[in-house]
């Protein structure tokens, strides 16, 4: 009997904000340490878009619905030629699809996409946060953060 990489064991990731503030997760998706500003996005549905999205060019978006993957994902939804977003941070990563249309999950689409994405954050106080603190850079990272002129993990 196989194990699915999507119930295997998880690898910490943590986002750190340029006030200081360090968020911890879990990865899926891509992994590395990828650099951006955090913006947030608050649709219920059309997550595949949003990273196909240009306009989330070097963009970090926080989804603040708090399950997403659930449909998978299809060629037909995406927005352009390819996904456009440094990272991807939810609530919670939805590991089954239930689409018939759905021809993958997230997570493989991140990875494929080399999108860094991580789940298990309380989105809605991030979202929070940076509408009372405003915009700011930050690193997502599966590695240890450092040398970024702004914090260290």
């Amino acid at each position: 009997m196989s194990t699915s990489p999507c119930f295997s064991k998880k690898v910490k990731a943590k986002l750190a904000l340029e006030d200081g503030t360090v968020w911890t997760g879990k990865s899926f998706g891509s992994s590395g340490e990828r650099t951006g500003e955090v913006v947030f996005n608050t649709s219920i549905t059309g997550y595949q878009e949003i990273p196909t999205d240009p306009s989330y060019k070097g963009q970090i978006v926080t989804m603040t619905y708090s399950l997403i993957g659930n449909y998978g994902v299809n060629s037909e939804d995406a927005e352009s030629r390819k996904p456009f977003a440094e990272g991807f941070i939810v609530k919670e990563w939805s590991r089954i699809t239930s689409n018939w249309r759905s021809q993958k999950g997230l997570s493989e689409y991140l990875k494929e996409n080399n999108i860094l994405g991580i789940e298990d954050i309380d989105t809605r106080a991030l979202t929070r946060h940076i509408r009372l603190q405003g915009t700011m850079k930050a690193v997502i990272s599966t590695d240890t953060v450092q040398n970024h002129g702004f914090c260290v993990i």
